[in-house]
């Protein structure tokens, strides 16, 4: 999640702050991106409202490119998870296209997931803020008065694992399957030379247990 000095990155704006969360299956490890970043510009009213970080606060902070080569670190090869990941990665992109060095896109250096497109497939013609799925899910924002990139980071990684947190399909043919987030999961072939798994029939005797339990239920259901 990001903090920025105003609305487009066409017309000049820059990115203020940078916070990020590290999931690695399904669980927070505690490693952590944050960075409060010098624009070397003047903060628009409407988003010093927002944020509140002000440019005499940014005054002695970084460049973006003081921070890059960590940041790059932190995401490639990684999946980013972003609430209105357009604008987001816009601002990114456009930061990354200043720096001196070809540095890629963001989309080149990471696999990248909009939690509100996802949020809006799954609730659609519903409310789908940040704040408004905080409600949905019951994740505590109570300390999120003003927006905080690496605050809003941490309750989007509740949140996100609270929307995708639905049983899924176990078993399926190895097409492209929807699972009920939105999502796309893909079901791979075995690689070659790995065993599979051995099928054990049930004895006959297994069979004839099972045979008279199933009859005991049924007898005791009528």
């Amino acid at each position: 999640m990001r903090q920025t000095t105003g609305l487009e990155p066409e017309q000049g704006h820059r990115v203020i702050e940078i916070g990020a969360v590290e999931l690695i299956d399904r669980e927070l490890t505690g490693e952590v991106f944050h960075a409060y970043i010098n624009p070397q510009r003047k903060i628009d009213e409407g988003a010093l409202q927002v944020h509140g970080i002000d440019e005499d606060f940014l005054a002695d902070k970084p460049l973006f490119g003081d921070i890059s080569d960590n940041f790059v670190a932190f995401i490639r090869d990684a999946e980013l998870v972003i609430h209105n990941a357009p604008f987001d990665v816009a601002f990114l992109d456009r930061e990354l296209s200043l720096l001196p060095d070809s540095v890629p896109r963001i989309s080149e250096l990471c696999k990248v997931t909009d939690s509100l497109a996802l949020a809006r497939h799954k609730y659609p013609g519903q409310k789908n803020s940040l704040d408004a799925l905080c409600r949905r899910f019951d994740v505590d924002n109570s300390v999120r008065e003003l927006h905080g990139a690496l605050l809003d980071a941490e309750i989007l990684a509740e949140v996100y694992l609270a929307m995708t947190g639905g049983q899924t399909v176990l078993f399926a043919n190895p097409q492209e399957q929807e699972i009920e987030t939105g999502a796309a999961l893909k079901f791979e072939s075995l690689p070659a030379g790995r065993p599979r798994l051995k099928v054990v029939p049930a004895s006959a005797q297994e069979l004839d247990e099972h045979e008279r339990m199933m009859a005991v239920i049924a007898a005791s259901a009528d």
